[in-house]
């Protein structure tokens, strides 16, 4: 638990910076498929981490004017009928879809974006209100943490280990 914005934002930023490595590696390296991460390539990471962010973009954009958000509400709605498989196969394919050079974009974007409008949000909007707070960091620092391995495969299969 978090009683403060700073704290929040530095283990954020520190969980998120491994992740950089991908940004290192090249097109090819990106599109390949790697066993050892579930078949998933360094591109289908990147966007499988990006669109959490921009979710959660969406949301401190909302709470930084008002005192509820209705993107979190539906993507919580959506994750409840839906599922998770489901949700996430959907944002896989829209991802896969991109060309190379967006998703390197998205990826060099949005997590700083997404610190910066945490920084605008009111402590009271999230990190005081126990719903929020846990919504943002399972989107980012737990989420980060489930998908160590695939980056550690990934980095591996490209010789960057």
């Amino acid at each position: 638990m978090y009683f403060d914005a700073l704290s929040f934002l530095e283990d954020e930023r520190e969980a998120w910076r491994p992740y950089e490595a991908l940004a290192l590696l090249s097109d090819e390296q990106l599109e390949r498929p790697v066993e050892a991460a579930h078949g998933w390539s360094g591109r289908d990471l990147m966007g499988h981490l990006v669109t959490y962010q921009l979710l959660s973009l969406d949301v401190a954009k909302e709470l930084a004017v008002g005192e509820r958000s209705p993107t979190h509400e539906r993507a919580d709605a959506d994750w409840e009928v839906r599922g998770g498989d489901a949700v996430n196969e959907e944002a896989m394919a829209t991802w896969r879809a991109k060309s190379i050079e967006e998703v390197r974009e998205e990826f060099a974007r949005a997590a700083g974006e997404l610190r910066g409008f945490l920084t605008v949000v009111p402590e009271t909007r999230w990190v005081k209100n126990a719903d929020q707070q846990r919504f943002f960091y399972e989107e980012t620092i737990e989420h980060y943490d489930d998908h160590r391995a695939e980056l550690a495969a990934i980095l591996e299969a490209a010789g960057l280990s």
